[in-house]
């Protein structure tokens, strides 16, 4: 049995993705944060994009071409956490039908460190509950060797559904959501990180 099946906590990042002024996002991400602190087999770290300059200026080379480009200094802490993490969760709403400007930049800033890792998704918004949103970001995810997990968490109308503290109102089939895309996050977390340990991504 592999050292990570046998008890050793996965780095879970998790990441709120939009940096809207009076964004709801952090309340839900650091929602999310709890759940995976109760799950116990995760050390969790909330990575807030509004806290990281993201330049829309790409480099002529992509990451994909050269993996250890030089970027933004203060983007150092979001590389960091990104290659150290065993699993990843995204925490989006819907904007026009898509997802935040903010997050395509921290994915197109960098390529290997979201190869052969697990993603999972929070959506919220006023209707789809960021499901228009993480659909799109899926086939994103997929173009970078990532993995990303079938169960996700939703908040439609989700202004409905949290007290002014940050709490659910009625918190029973979310923290169900969460506990059922924690429990694939692990497995698929354990079984990706022991297969890169054993044989770098690519190599053949």
């Amino acid at each position: 049995m592999s050292e990570k099946i046998s008890g050793k906590k996965l780095e879970l990042a998790v990441i709120t993705g939009s940096v809207r002024q009076g964004r709801f996002g952090p309340v839900v991400a650091e929602w999310f944060a709890e759940q995976a602190r109760q799950h116990g087999r995760f050390g969790v770290e909330v990575v807030d994009l509004a806290d990281i300059p993201l330049p829309l200026d790409l480099p002529p080379l992509p990451p994909a071409l050269q993996p250890d480009m030089e970027r933004p200094a203060d983007m150092a802490p979001l590389t960091r956490r990104l290659a150290a993490a065993d699993a990843i969760v995204v925490v989006t709403p819907d904007y026009n039908r898509s997802f935040p400007a903010s997050l395509k930049a921290a994915i197109d800033w960098h390529y290997t460190e979201w190869q052969a890792k697990p993603i999972g998704f929070v959506g919220y918004s006023g209707a789809s509950g960021g499901l228009l949103a993480i659909e799109q970001l899926r086939q994103v995810f997929g173009e970078l060797h990532a993995h990303t997990v079938r169960d996700m968490v939703s908040f439609p109308r989700y202004y409905e559904l949290f007290a002014p503290d940050g709490t659910l109102i009625d918190p029973d089939g979310p923290n169900g959501a969460a506990k059922t895309m924690l429990d694939q996050l692990d497995w698929w977390g354990s079984v990706l990180h022991d297969a890169r340990r054993d044989r770098p991504f690519g190599a053949v």
